[in-house]
């Protein structure tokens, strides 16, 4: 069994983005660009750039109100995930409740056939378990690949994340914990059936996030 693994990066020109895009996928399976750490008009110049390698790439533009960089108006935000949709990436993840409330684009992403990836995360805390289930079958209905991510504050927390992977695998669901406490669940996610975990080259995006090295070194991958 190969364990897969998706690099994410955060760089605030395309030209860097590119040089760094380079190193990312020669060490991980997919790469995560947060396209949010971006300029605005910079973004169809970094879309351009990094076209041939999109179909590794999982497009991330997350909101300031979803722990993300854009500040921009949400019309705006919206206009350039259309427009990331129309270069057919691996993944063009896009949060909950955005999907939940806006029809016409969901209805725009139906028509692109993009491969959407589904987040919804809680940085306080760890929802209990009816309540995450509960949200995954709302976030299912949007599409097959779900991310569902939690703040644990201790390690039952991170346990409940876990257990959500269920023995049907109906969804390709990728589900962990942030915080000291969640950082084991983001290795463990991956026995259990997360098509990949999300690392760093060195300096961690996320809370709790480890190097690409680190999580090879633990599964004992071979790239």
């Amino acid at each position: 069994m190969k364990y897969k693994t998706c690099v994410s990066i955060a760089e605030k020109t395309p030209q860097k983005l590119k040089q760094v895009l380079k190193i990312a996928l020669k060490k991980s399976d997919y790469v995560e660009v947060r396209f949010d750490f971006l300029k605005i008009e910079q973004i169809p110049d970094a879309l351009e750039i990094i076209k041939k390698d999109l179909n590794k790439i999982v497009c991330t533009l997350r909101p300031n109100t979803e722990g993300g960089k854009f500040l921009g108006k949400e019309k705006e935000r919206i206009a350039i995930i259309k427009l990331i949709a129309e270069y057919n990436p691996f993944l063009l993840d896009i949060e909950f409740n955005t999907l939940k409330k806006n029809s016409s684009l969901v209805k725009y992403l139906k028509s692109t056939k993009t491969n959407l990836l589904v987040s919804w995360h809680d940085f306080k805390k760890t929802p209990n378990s009816t309540e995450l289930k509960k949200k995954i079958n709302q976030m299912s209905k949007f599409s097959s690949n779900v991310k569902i991510v939690s703040t644990a504050k201790s390690t039952d927390d991170s346990t409940r994340m876990l257990e959500l992977y269920s023995k049907k695998g109906k969804n390709n669901l990728i589900s962990f914990a942030m915080g000291d406490f969640g950082r084991i669940s983001r290795i463990l996610c991956l026995y259990l059936g997360s098509p990949y975990t999300y690392v760093s080259l060195g300096k961690a995006i996320a809370a709790g996030q480890f190097s690409v090295d680190e999580v090879k070194k633990i599964t004992n991958l071979k790239k």
